[in-house]
């Protein structure tokens, strides 16, 4: 009876212990996010696309057509470009933004849809006055939002551009090839989510970024992560719809089309990170290069180039390629403007 007394009492304080650390955790977190708000202000301008809904856009300099950048299954949003947006935008109107939830824009209504996301971006480039035709740009999973999307709009889009973006057969490919699921999972995502308000996830350690990637990747998006992360969870558990809905439109007809390729090979802790060996690795490489030559085939004058060099975030580590790349289908889609149309195939 009289350690039972004891027993009690320390559980009583142990509880209260827990609870005034969640509460203590959470006032943390929700002055941390007005600091945040004052300290990094979003770049460009939160555009309303519905019901007081916004989006952040950022739009820079001048000219025709208007690049749009999509950004892939990570929560940089913008800054998925910072390495390549000004200099694309000494060579035309560039346009890169945040999909729903990521960084600075709201977070969308109900579970996540590609098509929702297309409405998305299409609502804010005209609410902000912004005008076609588009040349898109997408990395990763951002390739499926841009098929999604020019799907959607054809008639505004002009030319493609893929930098290192994913295929919708890819998954299938790669279990074929490895012999074990490769299709990610959301299940930590979603346990960010849930205790984001405590200020958790704000208080995990950051692993650095490449040397060679702009240092206001590293510097802002930590910041913004515990707001982020659940519409990172909610993409990537829509990703056999997106690449599925994806999958229905394989075709841009004569629209330039430019598909980078990463060509650096994985490195060990990669592979490990992946749970798969080096064999399975260089198995996973191949698949990818033959995707990326399928995609080049989507268009008459699509073209694939590999970079040997670059890891997945080619506009990071060799944002020269994709400054080269974007101009190039500029230039193309200029031409084409300026009445050189190429004939289109019986």
């Amino acid at each position: 009876m009289y350690f039972g007394k004891w027993i009690k009492l320390g559980a009583t304080i142990a509880a209260v212990g827990a609870a005034v650390t969640v509460l203590t955790g959470a006032t943390f977190e929700r002055i941390a996010r007005v600091r945040t708000e004052r300290t990094f202000a979003a770049p460009g301008r939160l555009i309303d696309v519905g019901g007081g809904r916004r989006l952040q856009l950022d739009c820079r300099g001048s000219g025709s057509p208007t690049v749009v950048f999509e950004s892939g299954l990570d929560t940089y949003g913008s800054l998925s470009w910072a390495a390549v947006h000004d200099s694309i935008a000494k060579a035309s109107r560039a346009c890169a933004y945040s999909r729903a939830g990521i960084m600075w824009s709201d977070a969308a209504r109900g579970p996540f849809d590609s098509r929702n996301a297309a409405r998305d971006l299409h609502a804010a480039l005209t609410a902000a006055g912004e005008s076609a035709p588009w040349i898109m740009v997408g990395h990763s999973l951002g390739g499926p939002y841009v098929m999604t999307f020019t799907q959607m709009y054809g008639a505004e889009v002009a030319g493609v551009v893929f930098v290192d973006a994913s295929h919708p057969d890819q998954f299938a490919r790669m279990q074929a090839a490895v012999g074990k699921p490769m299709l990610p999972r959301a299940t930590v995502l979603h346990v960010g989510a849930v205790l984001a308000w405590t200020g958790l996830v704000r208080t995990l350690p950051e692993p650095p970024n490449p040397a060679s990637w702009p240092a206001v990747v590293g510097e802002v998006t930590p910041a913004f992560l515990s707001t982020s992360v659940a519409a990172m969870a909610a993409e990537m558990d829509a990703i056999p719809r997106t690449l599925a809905r994806a999958g229905e439109f394989r075709s841009l007809g004569d629209r330039p089309l430019i598909v980078l390729t990463a060509g650096r090979a994985k490195s060990a802790a990669e592979l490990k990170m992946n749970g798969i060996t080096a064999d399975q690795g260089q198995r996973l490489q191949v698949v990818h290069r033959a995707l990326s030559d399928d995609e080049a085939t989507w268009s008459t004058r699509g073209r694939q180039e590999v970079i040997d060099d670059a890891s997945h975030y080619i506009q990071f580590d060799r944002p020269d390629v994709v400054i080269r790349a974007v101009r190039e289908v500029i230039a193309a889609a200029r031409r084409v403007t300026a009445g050189d149309r190429p004939a289109r195939p019986l």
